[in-house]
């Protein structure tokens, strides 16, 4: 009889995500874009490795990873009467045009142009100036420490690596999903779908899903996997999928995109549950 396998897929467990307590962050240093629950979701999820570690098979982190230069970021933008662009600043294509955002590098307009069209074609997104956050190199990029600790644990008992999935680096394209760009970028492969890594959690017969946030990475990203994985392995279903809803948070203003993402989730078959309800 084939063994049950088990993989646990962690979303963006990162510093600049939590809402860190003064004790967990370094002097002088702060989580950017920190989350309501996030810090306690991680705690859990990291009792949640050591706890059963020993029947989790493999156990993939992806790691938002940006530059300060990115079109989701302030300092790419501008307003028409040449202030300074707010984080949490939606920007459409229509006010783009209009003179009310633009480029500081007057240069970049018609590629920024093409980038709105596109992603607003596609009806899942508006662009959002999101503070800098995950940016490479910084304390904030890094794994909330309970995490990193519990997964290192766990590669020793299990004598394999975690494998890191890094996304975000192209600065013109948004990439909350690990599996593909918001936009991919034609001349760059890493923001093209990530076929690896879906045949990879594909061959989960139970795959658990946490991370932050819910109504962002967590939710595109599972999204993604659903869409696209039943057309790479023969019958594959969403039923394989378990969210782990306590182990997940939505950024705080989108918490009807979060309800909106468990709820299709639901109903695409995929199972909801809390970490204490999970016996591997």
């Amino acid at each position: 009889m084939a063994t049950r396998t088990t993989q646990l897929l962690v979303i963006d467990p990162q510093n600049d995500f939590c809402d860190l307590p003064a004790s967990h962050c370094p002097a002088g240093s702060a989580p950017s874009l920190p989350v309501a629950g996030a810090h306690a979701d991680m705690q859990r999820l990291a009792d949640f490795i050591r706890a059963q570690g020993g029947q989790i098979d493999a156990i993939t982190v992806t790691l938002d990873s940006h530059q300060r230069f990115d079109i989701a970021h302030p300092g790419f933008w501008r307003t028409g009467a040449e202030a300074e662009v707010a984080p949490f600043t939606p920007i459409t294509a229509a006010q783009v045009r209009a003179g009310a955002f633009t480029p500081r590098d007057a240069a970049a307009l018609p590629r920024t142009l093409a980038y709105l069209d596109a992603l607003e074609a596609q009806g899942r997104y508006t662009l959002m100036v999101w503070p800098v956050h995950c940016e490479i190199g910084s304390w904030g990029h890094g794994i909330h420490t309970d995490v990193l600790a519990a997964c290192g644990d766990w590669q020793l008992q299990r004598q394999r690596a975690v494998r890191n999935v890094f996304k975000g680096t192209n600065p013109w394209t948004e990439h909350y999903s690990a599996i593909e760009a918001e936009v991919p970028d034609a001349d760059d492969a890493s923001t093209a779908l990530n076929t690896a890594l879906l045949l990879s959690l594909g061959q989960a017969d139970q795959l658990l899903v946490a991370g932050e946030a819910s109504s962002h990475c967590v939710r595109s990203t599972t999204e993604h996997i659903v869409q696209h994985l039943p057309r790479l392995v023969p019958g594959w279903q969403a039923s394989r999928v378990v969210l782990l809803t306590d182990g997940m948070s939505p950024v705080a203003g989108f918490e009807a995109q979060h309800q909106a993402f468990l709820d299709g989730m639901r109903t695409a078959g995929a199972q909801l549950a809390s970490m204490s309800e999970i016996s591997l």
